[in-house]
């Protein structure tokens, strides 16, 4: 038996390829759903969704500032999924059914544009269909050394030591 015929289960597969960093939704009972690309495993049920023009998911300056941010919340990318609200316009239940967050941290993004059936302000907590929303400027905003920045930075700090008691 050649590698040409090798055939290989669908476990044999996961195995192999258990540490990839997208993960592809392919359960046909899904089917109807947006798939929705991101970076990270989803260990912590927790989505970042950015608003990033480009054809990269996330621009790699903003991809460590977010890495630093879950460092210091005790988490790495591995528990997040990272979506880019450009690249796929991200709606709650789609969201929801896909990823199952607990927590979603919206990054240049307002609660009405991912169809949530209210607005909240910026750096608010918000509980709803048991999910804990955070809604912050963008990164072109928040990851910037000028004094606004540092400010929403610190504002940032504030709601995810609230948020992940840290």
């Amino acid at each position: 038996m050649g590698l040409d015929n090798l055939a290989l289960t669908e476990m044999s597969v996961i195995s192999l390829y258990k540490n990839l960093l997208v993960h592809v939704n392919t359960t046909t009972e899904n089917q109807n759903l947006s798939y929705h690309k991101h970076l990270g495993n989803n260990q912590a049920r927790i989505t970042v969704v950015v608003n990033h023009i480009g054809s990269a998911l996330i621009e790699q300056r903003h991809l460590s500032f977010i890495t630093k941010m879950l460092n210091a919340c005790h988490l790495n990318i591995g528990d997040i999924a990272l979506v880019n609200h450009h690249d796929t316009p991200v709606e709650i239940k789609k969201l929801k059914a896909e990823l199952d967050p607990r927590i979603v941290i919206l990054f240049g993004t307002s609660s009405l544009e991912i169809k949530l059936p209210f607005d909240f302000p910026q750096f608010k907590l918000q509980d709803y269909d048991e999910c804990t929303f955070l809604c912050v400027p963008g990164l072109n905003e928040i990851d910037s050394d000028v004094p606004d920045g540092k400010l929403l930075k610190t504002k940032l700090w504030i709601c995810l030591r609230g948020l992940f008691e840290v």
